[in-house]
């Protein structure tokens, strides 16, 4: 089973589990501010949940690729949209700061909250 790290916790998922759903079920919060109500609950399509992520997981597909491709996101980044994202292997994760996670501020690493 692969092991997520993630604002100073760090527990398993089954292999190919949905990164954002893995962070909410273990207390970690994807969102910033008023994304945490004002989101698309997973449909890929408001970008609110951006992180970076170190390790492996499932390739890009078109929708994420589009959404990060549109302001305020940018593909140079590195960010992933945890709701798009299958877990296939140990990883860590970071959030930045901003509403949709874009700026260059981090909220918190994979070691601790900051």
């Amino acid at each position: 089973m692969p092991t997520i790290t993630a604002e100073g916790k760090t527990f398993t998922c089954e292999n190919g589990a949905n990164l954002r759903e893995a962070l909410l079920k273990n207390g970690i919060d994807v969102y910033n501010g008023a994304a945490s109500v004002v989101n698309c609950y997973g449909h890929g399509t408001c970008g609110t949940c951006a992180v970076r992520i170190e390790g492996a997981v499932s390739a890009m597909e078109w929708l994420e690729k589009a959404r990060l491709s549109l302001p305020p996101h940018s593909p140079d980044h590195g960010r992933r949209l945890s709701c798009q994202v299958k877990v296939m292997g140990d990883i860590s994760v970071t959030k930045y700061d901003g509403f949709w996670g874009q700026d260059d501020r981090v909220v918190w690493t994979p070691e601790r909250a900051i």
